[in-house]
């Protein structure tokens, strides 16, 4: 079926400003002075059913040249202003984000001819684009535009039509595109004067960094941090080609990496997000994702779990100090939570939801992945209801998680590692490290899960994240990074500037195998919170604790944003007799520093120290560290 597509020209545009400037007491011109026209043309090819938006087609033999004063406006209709209520668009809101930010049009890195029909134009990055060409043609002459990534995912997203009129032209398509280069397809007759991209994105800025000795790292932390970012626009998304959906497994990564990679605007998307979530809570108190819902509505029960857990909801509290936020949606969280069942022994009662999704890829013991989520997920309940003064329901929380900590160890552990009854496939390694992170398995039984992790490798990037924050949860900051490297090798080598979905692309991948998923970019949130080790102590860093763990690196150098611009700051190099580190406490923050345990004797401004653990004050600090 053919899709019409419409080109709504500026009169209406000035129209719907009007009504804007009305609202704001600013009358416009007066009652019937706005007028509009549709401009219409075919399209055979329809993006993927996932996607909301549409490709877009222009005829510039059809074009209206309604800025001509001689032009003839006798056939334009009437724009009629009706009511809020007749025009179905429910209530007008204030944008709780930033507009995008358009960073102009720019030349391509390089461009090249592949035959005598098409013109490859590549970008320095993975990008959103709208992509603009000025050309010479006859009328008539059909110019394609799409990027690399057109069949991202498996399936089909946008691409743009042009058809030429006579003479010199220009286009630019104003739906956005990405990949790393634009293809324009050519017919004959056609001269390409220009080729040229804008490119436009969440108004938030690169404002967090690391680097370190070993460049397989500083390369994987750089690409996380370019994947959130093509990850976000209206709302954080899985993918920027096949759907664009705000799934909320992947915000939970998501937002947890941009405490480190971005500036304070990228949080009011994940406050947006959190309030999307919650308010699209159904009558029998589930909630799913993507939302807003458009075609899909089942409830993956494991991510949404995840969301109002400790990593979740909590993780952004923590961060931006947000309470207002926590205390408006902790009653739905509330009725969601207590969704959620538990049999007489204490285990809970897995609920199906619409996909009973624990991950890609197999080996998935579902048991006691539920059973782990809803500790993590009753972890953060408490803490919200702690913060909310509501005791009652934090001590609730407290003693069902610690009762199910304890039968789940009893029932589950086989003297090796955790298995539930009945489960047939390998051992799960993403199962193994939320019991770790979740607090179930105990601290003296590290050593002997330890083995594991280098043994089982099933997680897909997206639970790969806490399999290495178990790691470094118990201590074994040198295995994370080595099962880092290992398995992210082929994303840092290869030549794309964007993380993947699964450990392969396309077919070789998981869900299509998309080469831009930002629930991959768990290790930029394991180098900057483990390795060099900042976290937030204080919602919002207004205390935060330095403890760095450089395991193999000689030198690390990294920036935090906070907000107002304010950032810590941290430089080490060390070597095997000593080493130095500087670090920048913003103000208006606090620092609780400890010392890397290799080094016996340090110096702080000049100073002799004995404590390892220091608090600092805002200011600059400088370390001198002798290791005997």
């Amino acid at each position: 079926m053919k899709k019409w597509l419409c080109v709504i020209v500026c009169f209406f545009s000035l129209y719907v400003q009007a009504q804007v400037w009305t609202m704001k007491g600013k009358e416009p011109a007066g009652p019937g002075t706005w007028w509009c026209f549709r401009n219409t043309v075919t399209l055979d090819e329809q993006p993927n059913y996932r996607l909301a938006e549409s490709n877009i087609g222009f005829d510039a033999v059809k074009d209206i040249p309604f800025m001509l004063p001689d032009y003839d406006d006798k056939k334009w209709k009437k724009a009629t202003e009706i009511s809020l209520e007749k025009a179905g668009w429910n209530q007008l809101v204030d944008r709780p984000i930033p507009f995008w930010k358009d960073y102009g049009l720019k030349p391509y890195a390089c461009t090249e001819m592949q035959g005598d029909t098409l013109l490859r134009a590549y970008l320095p990055y993975n990008a959103q684009v709208t992509p603009y060409i000025r050309l010479k043609a006859p009328a008539g002459k059909c110019i394609r535009i799409r990027t690399d990534n057109y069949r991202g995912g498996s399936e089909p997203n946008v691409f743009a039509e042009y058809r030429t009129r006579e003479g010199e032209q220009e286009f630019e398509c104003k739906g956005w595109m990405n990949g790393h280069y634009v293809q324009y397809e050519l017919p004959e007759g056609v001269e390409v004067l220009d080729v040229k991209y804008r490119e436009t994105g969440y108004d938030t800025s690169f404002a967090g960094s690391f680097a370190c000795d070993d460049p397989m790292l500083t390369r994987l932390w750089n690409k996380a941090q370019r994947t959130l970012y093509i990850t976000m626009r209206d709302t954080y998304m899985d993918c920027p080609d096949r759907e664009r959906a705000q799934w909320w497994g992947d915000v939970v990564n998501e937002q947890g990496e941009a405490f480190y990679a971005l500036d304070e605007k990228a949080h009011l998307l994940t406050r947006k997000g959190i309030h999307e979530l919650m308010g699209w809570q159904r009558a029998d108190s589930t909630i799913f994702a993507p939302v807003p819902a458009g075609n899909y509505k089942d409830e993956l029960p494991m991510q949404m779990m995840a969301s109002v857990s400790h990593y979740g909801f909590w993780t952004y509290y923590m961060g931006t100090g947000d309470r207002e936020t926590i205390l408006d949606v902790l009653p739905r969280v509330k009725k969601y939570i207590h969704v959620w069942k538990t049999d007489s022994l204490g285990l809970v009662v897995p609920r199906s939801g619409g996909w009973t999704w624990g991950d890609w890829g197999e080996n998935k013991d579902m048991t006691l992945l539920f059973n782990l989520w809803y500790v993590i997920a009753l972890k953060g309940y408490e803490e919200m209801n702690q913060l909310a003064g509501e005791p009652e329901e934090a001590a609730w929380a407290h003693a069902t998680a610690d009762r199910l900590r304890k039968v789940f160890h009893r029932t589950f552990w086989n003297g090796k590692y955790y298995v539930s009854p009945g489960y047939q496939g390998k051992p799960d390694d993403r199962a193994q490290a939320l019991a770790v992170v979740s607090g179930v398995l105990p601290e003296e039984l590290y050593p002997v899960i330890r083995p594991f992790f280098s043994e089982w490798y099933h997680a897909s990037p997206y639970m790969e994240k806490y399999v290495l924050e178990a790691l470094c949860t118990m201590g074994y900051y040198q295995d994370a990074l080595n099962r880092m490297k290992l398995r992210y090798h082929a994303m840092i080598e290869s030549p794309l500037t964007t993380l993947w979905e699964g450990w392969g692309i396309g077919s070789e991948g998981f869900g299509g195998g998309t080469y831009n998923h930002a629930w991959s970019g768990g290790p930029l949130t394991i180098l900057s919170q483990y390795i060099v080790g900042i976290e937030t102590v204080e919602p919002a860093f207004r205390t935060f604790r330095v403890a760095p763990h450089p395991a193999h690196l000689n030198f690390i150098r990294t920036q935090v944003p906070l907000s107002g611009g304010r950032r810590i700051v941290l430089e080490m190099d060390k070597s095997a007799h000593g080493g130095t580190m500087y670090l920048r406490v913003p103000e208006g923050t606090s620092a609780e520093v400890e010392l890397p345990a290799e080094f016996r004797s340090w110096r702080v401004n000049g100073e002799p120290k004995s404590e390892r653990e220091l608090r600092l004050s805002a200011g600059e600090w400088r370390f001198e560290m002798q290791a005997d």
